[in-house]
């Protein structure tokens, strides 16, 4: 399993937990519902989407019979992934309480997360579509042998 694979993964649980941990907190402290968009985006993007992002990375390409395409832009994506979600959970419980600070981090955190997901679909989206060279080599035009050469029409 690639190491970025596994990072994901296990990000995706570390955010569970701090997801959880956050919600128990909220509900022992009513108070604390203030951080309650803080609290759904570690759950949503921290933990459902990390380990989507973490599954499809490893099932994908075998699933496509293709490589990954470009191996090291995912593990870029997985720190750009959780620097994004950190600093959009920092955000979102900065704001509540200094709004000139909060909203800064916030928008830089959404950014990242946002540059995460546009890399994964790219990244996936080239997996599938595989190699160029294999493609154009798979391609055959309509009236066309193997070789892409024209056949006679049978007369």
């Amino acid at each position: 399993m690639e190491w970025f694979v596994k990072a994901f993964l296990k990000a995706s649980l570390a955010w569970l937990a701090l997801g959880v941990t956050l919600g128990v907190a909220m509900a022992a402290h009513p108070a604390w519902t203030v951080y309650r968009l803080a609290h759904v985006h570690m759950v949503l993007l921290g933990f459902v989407t990390m380990m989507i992002y973490g599954v499809a990375y490893h099932v994908i390409p075998r699933f496509a019979g293709q490589p990954l395409h470009r191996r090291g832009a995912a593990g870029a994506h997985w720190w750009t992934s959780n620097a994004g979600l950190a600093l959009m959970a920092l955000g979102f419980c900065v704001r509540v309480h200094a709004p000139a600070l909060g909203t800064p981090l916030l928008a830089v955190g959404g950014t990242l997360s946002a540059l995460g997901a546009y890399a994964f679909v790219y990244l996936i989206w080239r997996t599938l579509d595989g190699a160029a060279p294999r493609r154009q080599a798979m391609a055959v035009p309509n009236g066309a042998d193997a070789g892409g050469r024209r056949l006679p029409l049978a007369g």
